[in-house]
């Protein structure tokens, strides 16, 4: 597998797994019991960290990364063990 495909693929994980553990311990102004911004959203987040989204979803990313190059290597799971149309009989 070339690095720039690497390199893609974990990207395309990373964006998945920042979008994935986002709402993780996020919480509102009323669950934190502080005061909202004037104009603010009931919903919105009072306690918004990005740093720590983005170190899980680092994280995360690595390790589904990792399963997946593992697999593409020991080839455990192929595009013909994919194939629905072959286990539905078509």
């Amino acid at each position: 597998m070339k690095w720039t495909s690497i390199v893609a693929i974990y990207s395309l994980f990373w964006v998945f797994a920042a979008f994935l553990v986002m709402p993780f311990g996020v919480r509102t102004a009323d669950e934190l019991g502080v005061e909202r911004v004037p104009g603010q959203a009931h919903s919105a987040p009072a306690n918004w960290r990005p740093g720590r989204v983005a170190l899980r979803a680092t994280i995360l990313s690595a390790v589904l990364f990792g399963l997946y190059y593992v697999n593409y290597v020991n080839k455990w799971i192929t595009i013909d063990d994919l194939d629905v149309s072959r286990l539905m009989g078509i």
